[in-house]
């Protein structure tokens, strides 16, 4: 096998930022950021916005996350191609 071909393996810790919920798994992601786990090991952490401690389809309440203003995005889009098919017609 070529040497360098493939990212590092290691252990890092994903942090919800919406709970503040953390697991530990493998991953070939990186950061700059570390976090002190509970065995007093240093891992690179990688913030996400939602989990399994989050997502509503896990805890079984609604939540209502917009980040960047993607509903409004979409919307816009939509509306674009539904006003212009309809005037095709």
């Amino acid at each position: 096998m070529k040497k360098d071909t493939h990212p590092e393996y290691r252990q890092v810790v994903f942090q919800d930022t919406s709970s503040d919920f953390k697991f530990i798994t493998r991953s070939t992601m990186t950061s700059a950021e570390t976090i002190q786990w509970e065995d007093g090991n240093t891992y690179p952490v990688i913030k996400i916005e939602v989990s399994s401690a989050s997502h509503p389809f896990y805890t079984g309440k609604n939540m209502f996350i917009d980040t960047a203003g993607r509903v409004e995005k979409f919307r816009s889009r939509y509306a674009n191609k539904t006003q212009s098919s309809a005037g095709k017609e």
